[in-house]
């Protein structure tokens, strides 16, 4: 293999790691902890400002439980099966149905939260490299974006770059909450091609508000 088809392979490869880790529902801080990688370096390399060592992509490999073929975009495609993609499961009950398949770019998310019987604390934050859009299907979503608290509701819709601290968590005990999330790790975003009617200006509904209630 040339020189600049290794490079072309390694560089390929921080989506792909990333996407990894994220289907694993593992956190930056998580993989570090779990590999004695540190999260800035995990964070250089999904994002191509590093190239990875085999050392680091057989210690990620067995972490992610995948192999080197597909980290590089080698592997056999899988024969299709007539079945359903089974939501992944986290340790806070909440339920991430992948939407699609693909490694790298622009990728969905369905989120379930299920219902609280508490009030809910204000969500963890986390901040990384890309940018992110979520839309409310069902219920009442809390959104701590920065110092902001935000109450989302069915049809809402918020844009940010995931670099600014944000965190969610159901904003009242009323039943789960469910939203779609798209995200570009590479800082992708999506590029709306229909103008707005002459007159009519477009917004997102969002109620600031730091006590969310039931």
């Amino acid at each position: 293999m040339a020189v600049d088809d290794v490079d072309g392979t390694l560089a390929a490869m921080g989506p792909r790691l990333r996407a990894a880790r994220e289907h694993h529902g593992a956190t930056l801080a998580g993989v570090s902890c779990a590999t004695g990688i540190s999260a800035s370096t995990l964070s250089r390399i999904e994002t191509g400002r590093r190239k990875p060592t085999l050392e680091v992509l057989l210690q990620l490999s067995k972490e992610y439980g995948v192999s080197l073929d597909e980290l590089a975009g080698t592997a056999p495609a899988p024969a299709a099966e007539p079945r359903a993609t089974a939501p992944l499961s986290f340790g806070d009950d909440k339920a991430v149905l992948p939407l699609t398949r693909y490694v790298g770019g622009l990728h969905a998310h369905k989120h379930v939260l299920p219902a609280l019987e508490d009030p809910p604390a204000r969500p963890r934050q986390v901040s990384h490299d890309g940018h992110e859009w979520l839309c409310v299907l069902y219920g009442r979503l809390w959104l701590a974006l920065g110092d902001q608290d935000l109450i989302l509701t069915p049809g809402d819709v918020a844009e940010f770059n995931t670099r600014t601290p944000h965190g969610v968590a159901n904003a009242g005990a009323g039943g789960p909450v469910e939203y779609l999330i798209m995200f570009g790790p590479q800082g992708e975003r999506l590029r709306p091609r229909t103008p707005p009617a002459a007159g009519r200006a477009t917004s997102t509904r969002a109620t600031p508000s730091t006590t969310p209630g039931p």
